[in-house]
């Protein structure tokens, strides 16, 4: 998956906002105004894409163990966050898909209902 798919698969998310609240190499993903990935621009150009995702602790684990572009979140926190590393395509557009939706729903989960009832969510 290329940076615009990526950025594409993540604006599609059901109220989701592409905002820069950090700098302006930092791209942030949220919805109902909550985090749910994170893309360095910068390092996209630079040829180290990555992104980092949140993740259920248990299954962040699982895919540390399994997959060797998958590290605790750089700059996040290590028990729930992952930094997927994309270089060479070594991932498919499918699985990442998934971690990103999976990510999402994680977010929306977390939310209180009254949040959950005004966005619709």
């Amino acid at each position: 998956m290329n940076l615009q798919q990526l950025q594409e698969f993540c604006e599609s998310k059901p109220h989701t906002e592409a905002t820069f609240p950090f700098d302006a190499d930092t791209l942030v993903y949220k919805v109902a105004g909550k985090v749910f990935a994170l893309i360095s621009l910068k390092k996209w150009e630079n040829g180290n894409p990555f992104i980092n995702l949140k993740c259920d602790p248990d299954y962040a684990l699982e895919l540390r163990a399994d997959y060797d572009n998958i590290m605790p979140g750089y700059h996040s926190n290590k028990k729930h966050w992952n930094s997927i590393y994309l270089k060479d395509n070594n991932m498919s557009p499918k699985f990442l898909a998934e971690l990103i939706t999976h990510s999402y729903v994680l977010v929306v989960k977390g939310l209180p209902k009254k949040v959950k009832v005004a966005f619709g969510l």
